[in-house]
């Protein structure tokens, strides 16, 4: 149900963000939303799930939503994941896609295919070449020239503005960036098109304004204190599955699923049992450690993060259970929350 309380010039909308594995999805994510509500490892895969960032202001609510990284799916669970990625593309206000100075159009031909089809039906750009440019005295040295105004007024409109975020521009040089930017404009022309770093925060605050702009005019879709979709369980799952991908390698991180069982908060402590799921017999024995040493250590990086999202103290019990075969079993899917109904 919409919430009422607004005035005549709130604006509310959905921003989506897509992209390739790897491009700085999850970063851009936290730095628009200001806190830390998806995980970020250098492995691709990281993002699993569509997650909401809800960001709210006196006249204006953001909902942002992260999604898994686009890729050719190979067992069942990536066939969800990809399920999470195309449905951002169908009720976004502002679809973000990002990419960075490696990443390729031919990875993904078929989404990039949906999102220029996207932008044709429904695209407008506000400046007068569609290009943001970061300025000096932000970025320090990187800089995209614009011709004619700066920027145009935002017009009210209907459907889907399309935003292409090129990442990670302090890892190139102004040229390939130049390059780049030319190179997507031709790709998609309707497209407004940013430059920015969410590592380093360069052009993140000018695109807040623009995403801004870009909503339409309406009421909150959710409750003005809220911060997110997710219950506490999920971040707590997603936290301990991020050390999981930072401590293990090969196939190990990608055959776990993580649930807690039992989350008990008390006026200064919260207990928490998690059950970290594998799919055989040795990928359970790995993840233990010897003498208990590698799930220990899974588990005091995993408790002092919680501990930081909470703010408070946590004692966190982890157990390591075998569910064979649960990424292509559609039942065990369902029950991890890989179903869009």
């Amino acid at each position: 149900m919409v919430n009422k309380q607004c005035s005549q010039a709130h604006r509310s909308g959905f921003v989506n963000i897509v992209g390739n594995p790897n491009v700085g999805k999850s970063t851009l994510m936290n730095a628009l939303v200001g806190e830390r509500l998806s995980i970020i490892t250098s492995k691709a895969q990281t993002t699993r799930h569509r997650i909401l960032g809800i960001v709210n202001g006196e006249d204006f609510q953001m909902v942002y939503s992260d999604t898994p990284g686009v890729l050719s799916p190979n067992y069942r669970l990536q066939e969800k994941m990809l399920e999470f990625s195309r449905s951002a593309l169908v009720d976004a206000d502002v679809l973000l896609y990002v990419t960075e100075p490696q990443d390729t159009i031919d990875r993904n031909p078929d989404f990039i295919e949906k999102v220029k089809k996207l932008c044709r039906k429904k695209g407008s750009p506000t400046s007068a070449n569609g290009v943001h440019s970061v300025g000096r005295a932000e970025a320090q040295r990187v800089f995209v020239p614009q011709s004619g105004t700066e920027s145009a007024a935002v017009a009210e409109r209907e459907g889907t503005r399309v935003f292409l975020i090129i990442n990670k521009i302090d890892l190139t040089t102004q040229e390939t960036l130049e390059s780049l930017v030319a190179f997507w404009h031709t790709q998609l022309p309707e497209a407004e098109i940013f430059p920015i770093s969410a590592q380093e925060r360069f052009g993140v605050s000018q695109l807040f304004d623009a995403i801004k702009e870009a909503l339409p005019v309406g009421p909150p879709f959710f409750p003005k204190d809220q911060l997110t979709d997710k219950p506490a369980r999920f971040f707590v799952d997603e936290i301990i599955r991020e050390k999981i991908l930072l401590n293990y390698d090969k196939e190990i991180p990608y055959s776990v699923e993580v649930e807690v069982e039992s989350f008990k908060e008390e006026d200064k402590l919260i207990r928490i049992d998690a059950v970290i799921y594998c799919e055989r017999d040795s990928q359970k024995g790995i993840i233990i450690g010897k003498a208990g040493s590698a799930l220990k250590r899974v588990g005091s990086q995993a408790r002092k993060d919680i501990e930081d999202f909470f703010q408070k103290q946590v004692f966190l019990q982890l157990f390591v259970k075998v569910d064979k075969d649960w990424r292509s079993n559609i039942s065990r899917l369902k029950h991890y929350g890989y179903d869009l109904s």
